[in-house]
């Protein structure tokens, strides 16, 4: 029998739950012995693999395609095509100008958009 592999927010609650059991063990027994330091010596990794693992969870999320489809004239990374480089280069009036075009769909100063 074969068991399917976790994904990454199971991943990140079980290695979660064991650093906060190894540090409640910690806590409550008071040990300052060599499993004292073992125990949390063990409680870094596994914060380091929740961490790793919420990232992991957090970044196949971002792949995922958006629930709601993008707004007609408007790109589908909800940007409106205007990068720095543009807006530095025009007058602040004309910036809000284009981009208050762009949002309502009516195109751009360029002549690209609907």
């Amino acid at each position: 029998m074969r068991f399917p592999r976790p994904d990454a927010r199971t991943k990140a609650v079980v290695a979660a739950l064991l650093a906060v059991s190894l540090l409640v063990t910690l806590v409550v027994r008071g040990r300052q012995d060599f499993l004292g330091v073992v125990l949390a010596l063990l409680c870094v990794p596994m914060v380091m693999i929740a961490a790793v693992s919420v990232a992991a969870a957090r970044q196949e999320d971002g792949r995922r395609p958006a629930a709601t489809p993008a707004a007609p004239g408007q790109p589908t990374d909800g940007l409106y095509g205007i990068d720095a480089d543009t807006l530095e280069t025009l007058d602040p009036r004309d910036a809000v100008r284009v981009m208050r075009e762009r949002h309502r769909g009516r195109g751009s100063a360029t002549g690209e958009g609907g």
